[in-house]
């Protein structure tokens, strides 16, 4: 645990998180960058990804989850231009 201005910060080690993830392009073929955005999480072999019907659902260590979020979603951005991302981010790990 470190202190800080008076704020108890507790580090821990291989956090793990759950993210669920919609993504919402504004063009008229919007299935294409929801697939691609999909399949370039799944080529990520140390998160789980699993997609339904709304939304697709990611499982792994915090800092990297949100390092493949974060390319993945600029690189969403500057291939297909504008579009809504909304994540609900979990501290743990749900069984998906």
């Amino acid at each position: 645990m470190v202190s800080k201005n008076g704020i108890k910060i507790v580090i821990t080690k291989n956090m793990k998180t759950t993210v669920e993830i919609s993504n919402y392009p504004l063009n008229a073929e919007y299935i294409p960058p929801i697939k691609n955005f999909i399949d370039r999480l799944n080529l990520n072999k140390n998160i789980q990804v699993k997609t339904n019907a709304t939304s697709t659902h990611i499982v792994g260590d915090y800092d990297e989850v949100m390092a493949v979020l974060q390319k993945e979603i600029k690189v969403s951005f500057e291939k297909y231009g504008k579009m809504i991302f909304v994540m609900k981010v979990l501290n743990g790990e749900l069984a998906i």
